[in-house]
């Protein structure tokens, strides 16, 4: 998600049980300052996205320990306890950065990173765009171009598909020898 996305989080936003996010409302911060809490600018930006299951007690923790109470307490804020702002999380990002030894990645880098292992893992540019909330395929084929080359992957999964196939027995028919192959 985008950072405006994630800063406007809430706790009924997270279905732990069913490990998934609704997104539901972007926060923006506008020249004036104030910020402003509104629905994502485009209809594909509401969504549900699902997150793996392993990192439930991760999530969990960081909601007991940093997330608002009540329902519709925020996930993430700032520092001083208010809503979460870029300037204020840069120093916390820098921070995590440098305890991490890591240099030189930016918080959008997360999403992309995401976006770049849902791609390695299959999903479809229809799958991607509903994950990154996008409504048009421009977005989601930088990520498709990323696995490209899986061509030898998907050949040697339909030669698995075919190996489990030839492994299961099949009733003879009438005039098939026993040696037969047929596809059915």
């Amino acid at each position: 998600m985008r950072f405006g996305k994630l800063a406007a989080l809430q706790r009924r936003d997270v279905d732990l049980e069913g490990s998934f996010v609704q997104v539901r409302r972007a926060q923006a911060e506008p020249q004036s300052g104030k910020l402003e809490v509104k629905a994502p600018k485009r209809e594909a930006g509401v969504r549900t996205v699902s997150f793996p299951a392993s990192l439930v007690p991760e999530i969990k923790e960081h909601m007991r320990i940093f997330g608002e109470d009540g329902r519709t307490g925020l996930l993430f804020v700032g520092p001083k306890g208010g809503r979460l702002r870029r300037n204020n999380f840069h120093d916390t990002w820098t921070a995590a950065l440098k305890g991490a030894r890591v240099k030189g990645v930016h918080f959008h880098d997360l999403r992309h990173t995401g976006n770049s292992l849902a791609a390695t893992g299959g999903a479809t540019t229809r799958e991607l765009m509903t994950r990154m909330g996008h409504s048009t395929v421009r977005a989601a084929m930088i990520y498709q171009h990323l696995v490209g080359g899986r061509d030898q992957e998907i050949a040697d999964h339909v030669d698995r598909l075919i190996k489990k196939s030839k492994k299961v027995k099949r009733p003879k028919g009438d005039g098939d020898s026993p040696d037969s192959d047929k596809i059915n």
